[in-house]
């Protein structure tokens, strides 16, 4: 090998740790790459060093994601459909009539308290409009890098592969949170402008203070966020097959809908208490008094079971992976 070449690999290996460096946001990473010579195979790294770089990283990823405009359009269009539900519950009672009755059992009491909305507005995003913004940034998390080039330069550094999909994981998830809240912030807002507030009538008939209400409504939104984790899962293994960041993202909302709609035929009644969005519904029972925890811990280990599954398929193809991009 010559000179020359030996010093382009140098500058190449240099400006590869610069981009992990500045995409990780600190000096004191870019210190830590130096010290370690921003390798796995020096050896294995002090415990605290560990926990920095897995730290700094986890931020980075969380500050990309949601710097970056496509996430914002998406959590921009979850805070308008509660505005959406809110104005047109408000225009109708406006008119004289009362609030359709062919919803969720909760929709018709949105008038007589405005924290109704947070749940309404929950159930009308949940079955599409939340999974599918998931389902975009957890296709885009593995798939989204290697399009771009910057996944090679992600392992240069002493991440690992198991870490830097942890951490990809951890972003999502810390996404299906964020977009969760978002809406319920929203709906929310939106209530306390539009319709009175006051105690809490259950779907049991059963009354409870605003602040138990309140409660629940923050639970509920957790638990919705909860029910996203399978789905996250899903979408991670999905970008780990491919290169494309597109492809990965229309994979894992068409692999969605196609799971929805196994989910509405009856002749697959055996199967679909296995498919992940069947309880996603079930926080409703939230809303009752006392409430029912069946269907909500089921749906919480049917969660907890896909991202098992598919969390481990998506490290096992993840760690053998030849990366080239």
């Amino acid at each position: 090998m010559s000179r020359g070449e030996v010093e382009a690999g140098t500058a190449a290996g240099v400006a590869g740790t610069a981009e992990v460096a500045d995409r990780a946001g600190t000096a004191e990473v870019a210190e830590a790459l130096e010290t370690t010579g921003a390798s796995p195979d020096h050896g294995p790294e002090p415990r605290e060093r560990r926990l920095w770089w897995t730290l700094g990283l986890f931020r980075s990823e969380v500050t990309t994601t949601f710097r970056r405009w496509r996430t914002l359009a998406l959590l921009g269009v979850l805070a308008a459909v509660p505005v959406l539900i809110g104005i047109a519950v408000k225009i109708e009672t406006g008119d004289g009539g009362g609030p359709g009755g062919g919803g969720p059992a909760f929709v018709t009491q949105i008038t007589n308290n405005g924290l109704f909305l947070v749940f309404a507005a929950l159930a009308a995003t949940l079955p599409v409009f939340l999974p599918m913004a998931v389902g975009v940034i957890a296709g885009d998390a593995i798939a989204g890098e290697a399009n771009s080039g910057t996944l090679r330069y992600l392992l240069v550094a002493p991440a690992g592969r198991t870490r830097l999909l942890l951490v990809k994981y951890a972003s999502t998830l810390t996404f299906c949170l964020v977009a969760t809240l978002v809406v319920a912030a929203s709906a929310l807002a939106v209530g306390v402008l539009l319709f009175p507030l006051g105690e809490v009538t259950t779907i049991s008939g059963t009354r409870i203070s605003f602040g138990e209400g309140l409660a629940r409504a923050l639970l509920t939104a957790v638990v919705v966020a909860a029910s996203l984790t399978g789905l996250a899962a899903l979408g991670l293994f999905v970008s780990t097959l491919t290169n494309s960041g597109i492809a990965a993202m229309a994979a894992t909302v068409g692999l969605l809908i196609t799971v929805q709609i196994l989910d509405t035929i009856p002749q697959l009644h055996a199967i679909q208490p296995y498919l992940f969005p069947h309880y996603w519904l079930s926080f409703a029972d939230l809303v009752r008094e006392p409430v029912y925890w069946d269907e909500v811990v089921k749906n919480l280990g049917l969660q907890g079971l896909y991202a098992v599954v598919f969390g481990s398929a998506a490290w096992a193809r993840f760690t053998t992976k030849d990366i080239t991009a």
